[in-house]
């Protein structure tokens, strides 16, 4: 080319520049007018990436598989065998290269697991050493951790489309209801090979007369029906919260979906554990939900909680379990009153040992502290004028394998002791303060993930790991607003503005 070639073509690109500069504003202009009619709606266009790289499959994986939580598929921790956990690990392993970044941001979780290997190692060498019970225990941990970390990975560092990610945990979550709806036809209609196939799929199965669980309900793809509360109400309503300020639409389709599943789940006789947990969401919603600085609020929160105590009394008149536990206390059902010697048992043994109050019998060792709180438990058991035969029972077969708690608190307490369980407390509420997330919102959110855990002995569970993100979303300004008007909050961006 010559140079006046050369100069010819420089000047028509000159003369190119401003009118693609003007159409791309116009572009941009139009595209912000289409964005500004969405969100008039409640929506928000999508500008965020679906995939960086295929290592996200993993952890879109992780997320279909939240639900899937007691097939024979997934691998066993207390109670559970859930697929997720591991899914979020290899997510987080996949992506080491990530970890400094949120390092950064969660070191004292990251340091948090070496405390507790720490006081085990001084542990074992007082009681004993299990090595299954070990991995297992810390495996929960572990898993706990990896999700936080591909929380932080997922929407913080690659800023993965959000909204993929909800809309895919509406798709499993009515997935899991429709299976449970399925569930039901086949206990009233008798389809066996319906029946027979979730019999063999599930790891512990609650369908059949032949269940020692307490069989004729459906479960679900749940490890067993009391965690659907842990779902509805660890999982789904916080992100409702998450949403509302930012998407009003995917936040009305998690409402439908909770409502549904809640009220479904209650209707075909899932349990009681989904009736309780059903009454205090509420409560804890309506107290979120309401502005109690003005006298209206302050009424119209107070004629909602009354309502939903009625409610609650409703249930336990017509409930035949729960008119029984109120009539007879522990005595009135055999799966509340086991919720406390399999707590007791291990606590007792912890109590009669001031070392193992503060440090704990060591990760594994659950079965070693109710061996030696077996006696005690018993005869505070008969104390109270209970039966205490099938604890006795319960206590001797007892195994380092076998043992359970269905208390998160109790396993964590017993296992690591009162020092670390102190220093997790302050740990999360100074994660809160640090981020200055402090709102009623989150208070909320933190009194029903405490309430959650009562009854749920895994620490992989998502609940807290989510909890604990959000705080540090709110400080680093990822997360909309989740405050009603008129509350204290802190002002941050919307997650991948």
């Amino acid at each position: 080319m010559t140079n006046t070639e050369l100069r010819t073509a420089t000047q028509h690109e000159t003369q190119a520049t401003p009118q693609s500069a003007a159409s791309h504003g116009a572009d941009t202009v139009d595209t912000d007018l289409v964005e500004a009619d969405f969100s008039r709606a409640g929506v928000s266009l999508d500008r965020e990436p679906v995939l960086t790289d295929a290592s996200d499959f993993l952890f879109y994986a992780a997320l279909a598989a939240l639900p899937i939580d007691g097939t024979v598929a997934g691998p066993y921790m207390p109670f559970w065998t859930p697929l997720s956990p591991w899914l979020f690990l290899a997510y987080a392993v996949a992506n080491w290269r990530r970890l400094p970044q949120v390092w950064h941001r969660f070191r004292v979780f990251f340091l948090f697991p070496l405390l507790l290997v720490g006081l085990s190692v001084f542990d074992w060498s007082q009681v004993t050493f299990h090595r299954l019970p070990v991995i297992i225990s810390f495996s929960g941990v572990i898993g706990a951790l990896a999700c936080l970390i591909s929380l932080d990975i997922a929407l913080r560092i690659k800023r993965l489309s959000w909204r993929r990610m909800v809309d895919l945990l509406v798709i499993v979550y009515w997935f899991a209801f429709a299976v449970g709806v399925l569930q039901r036809l086949s206990i009233m209609f008798d389809w066996t090979y319906v029946r027979d196939f979730f019999v063999r799929l599930m790891s512990r199965q609650y369908l059949t007369d032949a269940s020692q669980w307490g069989g004729g309900r459906p479960q679900f793809l749940f490890a067993e029906p009391s965690y659907i509360g842990m779902h509805l109400f660890g999982i789904l309503l916080p992100l409702i919260w998450l949403l509302r300020g930012r998407d009003r639409a995917r936040a009305n389709r998690l409402r439908v979906l909770v409502v549904v599943f809640a009220v479904g789940s209650v209707l075909m006789g899932a349990g009681v554990r989904i009736i309780l947990d059903s009454i205090i969401a509420l409560m804890i919603v309506i107290i979120e939900a309401n502005a109690w600085r003005t006298w209206r609020g302050r009424l119209m929160a107070c004629a909602e909680l009354i309502g939903t105590a009625v409610l609650g009394a409703l249930s336990v008149s017509v409930n035949h379990r729960l008119s029984s536990i109120a009539e007879l206390g522990f005595d009135g059902d055999g799966s509340f009153y086991a919720r406390l010697w399999q707590s007791l048992g291990p606590a007792a043994g912890v109590l009669k040992h001031p070392m193992r109050l503060l440090f704990g019998y060591g990760a594994g060792n659950l079965s070693d502290a109710t061996h030696e709180g077996a006696d005690a438990a018993v005869h505070a058991l008969e104390r109270l004028g209970l039966n205490a035969s099938a604890p006795k029972g319960w206590y001797a077969q007892v195994t380092p394998t076998n043992m359970f708690t269905m208390s998160a608190y109790t396993s964590f307490f017993v296992e690591f002791g009162a020092l670390a369980s102190l220093v997790l407390v302050v740990m999360v509420l100074w994660h809160v303060g640090r981020n200055r997330a402090w709102n009623k919102t989150m208070v909320c959110w933190l009194v029903l993930v405490i309430y959650l855990y009562v009854q749920f002995e895994g620490y992989a569970f998502y609940a807290l790991p989510m909890f604990v993100w959000a705080a540090g979303a709110v400080g680093a300004g990822l997360v909309p607003n989740m405050c009603r008007s008129g509350e204290q909050h802190v002002s941050v961006q919307p997650l991948g503005a």
